[in-house]
């Protein structure tokens, strides 16, 4: 192949990045990420920051991680600042894919506990992966204070972070048991069930929650 036939290949790349079409925008993604060019991740990372379709948002965080690391993480973690709330959410995705543990400084308070709810669950499941030995306890003293945020997909995804985490975040749980507002108490007592029981459903475990605060109960004595 010619170099004007390199280049012309390329143009043609990029084009099908922009195109109007999910499935010429998802064929383009799956091009870039077979024969990966470390010319292409500017373009993957603007993309990700805009892309409507989840599928073919995958298949560009997928690209990325075909990608040298030396490469896409700088990118992604000035992405992670982005005023973009889907920028920092999708970076936070790919940098949980990559899973580059250089990568963990960038995971702050801020966005562990950012107000878009996408970011905060795409900041939850990068941390649970990315961070060191020795740091999951502090790690899970931020998670608990998200107890009780959100709707149950939200909830869900905070309740699977933190039984990643493991026994580590049992003390942190204990005291949320315990917290004044019901809907921390009860989703603290359906993470503990999770944490005994992987196999409860989480709508079961929430609605058994329910009822023991209901009754004025902590579950406590569960532990």
């Amino acid at each position: 192949m010619t170099t004007t036939q390199r280049e012309a290949d390329t143009v043609g790349t990029l084009q099908g990045l922009e195109d109007g079409r999910s499935s010429t925008r998802l064929r383009a993604a799956l091009a870039v990420g077979t024969t990966p060019e470390p010319r292409f991740v500017d373009k993957l990372v603007e993309r990700c920051a805009i892309e409507p379709e989840f599928f073919v948002r995958d298949m560009l965080t997928w690209a990325l991680a075909r990608h040298p690391v030396s490469v896409t993480l700088p990118r992604l973690l000035r992405e992670t600042r982005s005023e973009r709330a889907q920028a920092r959410s999708q970076a936070l995705h790919t940098l949980s894919k990559i899973g580059d543990r250089r990568a963990w400084p960038a995971i702050t308070r801020t966005l562990l506990t950012d107000a878009d709810e996408e970011v905060a669950r795409s900041a939850w499941r990068a941390a649970v992966v990315l961070v060191p030995e020795g740091e999951e306890a502090a790690l899970a003293t931020v998670l608990a204070t998200q107890l009780g945020r959100g709707e149950r997909e939200t909830q869900l995804s905070l309740s699977r972070a933190l039984v990643a985490l493991g026994d580590v975040m049992v003390p942190t749980l204990l005291a949320a048991t315990a917290a004044p507002d019901p809907r921390v108490r009860v989703h603290a007592l359906a993470t503990q069930r999770l944490l005994r029981d992987p196999d409860t459903g989480f709508e079961f475990a929430i609605e058994e929650a329910k009822r023991v605060v209901a009754l004025g109960g902590s579950g406590q004595e569960g532990l």
